[in-house]
């Protein structure tokens, strides 16, 4: 499964947990189709690994961090409800910055990098 949007750069500490960040700028007319992909990695991530999320130091499998900004650079609100599966953002008519960054087990980035076909 090919993601049109985010494209996730990859690193890891001494401890061997991985970051995934990824980085998406977007016109208005385009936010529904990224919005979508973010649920679409975050929904897999808490089906796949359900009941394995939180800090790696506390032995969590994954987390994530998810953040959002206006073209003029005002923070926009930014949430995902694992329940529903759906990402709430604030509403804007300029461009959105949106970073979603995964801190990750040896386990789930080799799942992530299969599902999504990462490299």
């Amino acid at each position: 499964m090919a993601l049109d949007y985010l494209d996730f750069d990859y690193s890891e500490d001494d401890e061997g947990t991985a970051s995934w960040d990824a980085l998406a700028s977007v016109t208005p007319e385009r936010l529904p189709a990224l919005t979508a992909e973010v649920e679409q990695v975050l929904r897999w991530a808490s089906r796949t690994f359900a009941g394995r999320r939180g800090p790696m130091e506390e032995g969590g499998d994954w987390d994530f961090d998810l953040h959002a900004q206006q073209d003029d650079g005002t923070p926009l609100s930014a949430a995902y409800d694992e329940a529903t599966g759906r990402l709430q953002l604030a509403a804007t008519d300029q461009r959105t910055t949106l970073g979603l960054t995964l801190s990750a087990s040896a386990a789930f980035s080799e799942a992530l990098r299969s599902h999504f076909g990462i490299e």
